[in-house]
């Protein structure tokens, strides 16, 4: 089992250096950045509870703080948790992603998924309802420019002539992508496009059936034609219970990672130290 940190990196939390610092000192494999680009006032009910926490309207731009990450530690693995793709102009993103990569020394994850907020989407304009199949597009079109020395992409939502863009990401072919969510078609995401699911866990509450679901992804990889090995799960906010953590592991989770509060250094090294002792 990898255990990884996820966080909510804002103007008055300890700092994004500070934190993977903190980190990778205490064994954690990686560190996960949330991205919110803005909330609307009239945004959509949040799925975690009633009233919308302070640290959703400060995040900063995850590959930003990503950066100051990477410039901090050697090993750490850095990911976001989630990119909200279908936000993001697509060409751009796959530069950022492919520089970070590069700035990292190959350790970048991209969990990507496809937002709650109806109005934050629809600000960026994309339909909500239609955010999938952009954020499908999208993916595809960043895993060309990724892996084409002319990369062209004709579809929907993205269309682009051949094109030159570098760098290219050092991992090949590209970062690990996983696929946030916990719907009905997820898995097809999934397998088409991505190279892991990273569902969440809301309220302390681990996402229910993974026993019977994980092994039916891997036999769903299988009869794509992809190694079925190759698809992680990551848990992301995984309650910090050694009994929970062990029922995961028996499930055939790969990583579980814990979210730590937008809190000040002092209180963020003592959180820390006790979800280090859950390793």
């Amino acid at each position: 089992m990898l255990y990884g940190i996820g966080f909510f990196p804002t103007e008055y939390s300890v700092q994004p250096d500070e934190l993977a610092r903190l980190v990778e000192e205490r064994g954690f494999e990686s560190l996960w950045f949330t991205e919110h680009t803005h909330i609307p006032l009239a945004h959509s009910a949040w799925p975690g509870g009633p009233v919308l926490p302070r640290e959703y309207l400060h995040t900063y731009d995850p590959f930003v703080a990503l950066t100051a990450a990477a410039a901090a530690t050697r090993d750490l693995r850095l990911a976001t948790g989630i990119c909200l793709v279908v936000q993001r102009d697509p060409i751009i993103t796959a530069k950022a992603v492919a520089s970070l990569d590069q700035i990292s020394r190959g350790r970048f994850i991209f969990g990507i998924g496809g937002g709650w907020d109806a109005p934050e989407v629809e600000n960026h304009g994309t339909p909500f309802r239609q955010r999938f199949a952009v954020l499908r597009e999208r993916v595809l079109a960043m895993r060309a420019l990724w892996t084409e020395e002319e990369a062209e992409f004709h579809g929907r939502f993205v269309d682009f002539d051949k094109a030159w863009c570098h760098p290219k990401p050092l991992q090949q072919p590209h970062p690990p992508i996983l696929m946030g969510g916990d719907g009905p078609t997820t898995f097809d995401r999934v397998i088409d496009f991505c190279d892991g699911w990273l569902p969440i866990a809301r309220g302390g509450r681990v996402p229910p059936g993974l026993e019977e679901r994980i092994p039916a992804l891997r036999r769903r990889a299988e009869a794509s034609g992809r190694d079925p090995a190759a698809i992680s799960v990551t848990v992301y906010f995984a309650p910090p219970d050694a009994a929970t953590i062990s029922g995961l592991t028996a499930a055939g989770v790969d990583r579980v990672v814990f979210l730590l509060p937008s809190v000040d250094r002092n209180e963020a090294v003592t959180l820390l130290d006790r979800l280090a002792a859950l390793r």
